[in-house]
């Protein structure tokens, strides 16, 4: 988690939220799941659900304050019913965990009452196997969204992330460890409250609350109607097996090659970020199967680069995105073979992502490469960066670089490939998408 310089502080919950969701969605792949902590997290929740697609709800959780001093948190009680207290806070100022007792049920009432507002009789959504973002309007202490993650983490989601617009440094150390990826617009070194950091920070009644969850439930979209099939493209002599998806809202398309199997979890991933965002994948595999198993198989980059071709010919004649931008994004040994691709069809291939391989084998192509181009390197080798700015040296369009350390093929740890999508997705975005329109 690298918290980036932003503009604050922000107009009001509703475009922290906005803001929050470009730097949220690399994380929003697997059946996303946005959770706010109620009040102040639900219109931020709200409109980031709003912006992924993403199911939402609320998380019940309640601060536990000091006796005579609520405003000072010394713990947290779930949903669920765990209590989470600040041992070391406790310790300090000599309080036992005893003397929070009546808080305690306090809190847990309250807790019940907000949750038979809020949700009614509607069942708490299903958590396991699926993304879950839980989003707050800023965090101080860090112990109610700390209580809201491990309840979260006992119910098996596939990934765990914390996303709010402002953290203080101490909480951001704090909450660490408790959540898979941590996304927090900025953690300023003179943080005190969470309300300085907004504009309007008007507290939030529970009828406010229940009315957002209402018509977050009304305008939920629709359903995916995504189409999505296997295909079989002819490349001269061979044929390349690929998956064709297509999303209901669309607005370009991209080629996705590599020399492995079009079935690596990891990739489909990043190709599952690109659906979400509007874009038709064509997920292919470069060589086959016989290729694949041959130690003695050698493909060099222009037979690549005529397969790859073929496959963005078959797609221009598809009728589910023949007429949307087109780009690709290749890894591996497919990498130079995009090179190649998109210097034989420029008035085809509108932008290129490349992860690892030896770009420069692209050779006597790369002059005539003019779309634009993005190179990820998977490592800080000086060898290898060498060749990937000599490749960029040599080619006609505008081009960028920006380092992976620690990929392998998209086979690096999840950090690494999300990374991957989410830089290949800016780079869409601005040269096929609505940026470039």
């Amino acid at each position: 988690m690298n918290p980036v310089p932003v503009s604050l502080p922000f107009a009001d919950r509703s475009e922290a939220g906005r803001r929050l969701a470009e730097r949220v969605r690399p994380f929003a792949v697997n059946d996303p799941l946005v959770l706010a902590l109620p009040r102040g997290g639900v219109p931020v929740g709200a409109e980031l659900a709003q912006r992924l697609d993403a199911d939402f709800d609320v998380l019940m959780v309640r601060k536990i304050g000091l006796p005579g001093r609520p405003e000072l948190g010394v713990g947290a009680i779930a949903e669920d019913g765990h209590v989470v207290y600040d041992d070391l806070a406790l310790a300090r100022m000599h309080v036992p965990r005893q003397a929070l007792s009546d808080t305690v049920a306090a809190e847990r009432d309250e807790l019940d009452r907000r949750r038979r507002i809020y949700r009614g009789e509607r069942p708490a959504p299903r958590i396991a196997g699926r993304d879950c973002v839980v989003v707050d309007d800023g965090v101080a202490t860090g112990g109610t969204a700390r209580a809201a993650l491990r309840m979260i983490r006992q119910a098996g989601p596939a990934q765990l992330v914390l996303a709010v617009p402002v953290a203080s440094p101490e909480a951001v150390e704090l909450l660490r460890e408790e959540a898979d990826a941590l996304v927090v617009l900025s953690a300023p070194d003179n943080f005190r409250a969470v309300g300085e950091w907004y504009r309007d920070f008007g507290q939030l009644s529970d009828s406010r609350v229940t009315e957002i969850l209402a018509e977050r439930a009304h305008t939920r979209p629709r359903p995916r109607s995504d189409t999505a099939r296997g295909v079989r493209v002819r490349a001269g002599r061979v044929y390349l097996d690929g998956d064709l998806t297509v999303p209901a809202d669309l607005h370009g398309a991209v080629v996705m090659a590599s020399d492995g199997e079009r079935g690596d979890p990891r990739w489909r991933s990043v190709a599952s970020v690109l659906q979400r965002a509007g874009y038709a994948t064509l997920v292919l595999e470069l060589l086959t199967g016989r290729e694949r198993s041959s130690e003695a198989w050698s493909t060099g980059a222009d037979v690549l680069g005529e397969r790859l071709s073929a496959a963005v010919t078959w797609l221009r004649r598809a009728a589910d995105a023949a007429d949307e931008p087109l780009g690709v994004l290749a890894s591996g040994e497919a990498a130079a073979a995009a090179l190649v691709t998109a210097a034989e069809r420029p008035q085809d291939v509108a932008a290129v992502v490349v992860h690892g391989g030896r770009i420069d084998m692209a050779g006597d192509s790369l002059p005539d490469v003019r779309a634009p181009v993005l190179v990820l390197l998977e490592g800080e080798d000086s060898f290898v960066r060498e060749l990937g700015e000599w490749a960029r040296g040599r080619m006609s369009g505008p081009t960028d670089l920006r380092v992976t350390a620690g990929a392998e093929r998209l086979l690096g740890d999840a950090e690494v490939w999300r990374r991957v999508a989410s830089d290949a997705l800016d780079w869409f975005d601005l040269h096929l998408g609505r940026g470039a329109r």
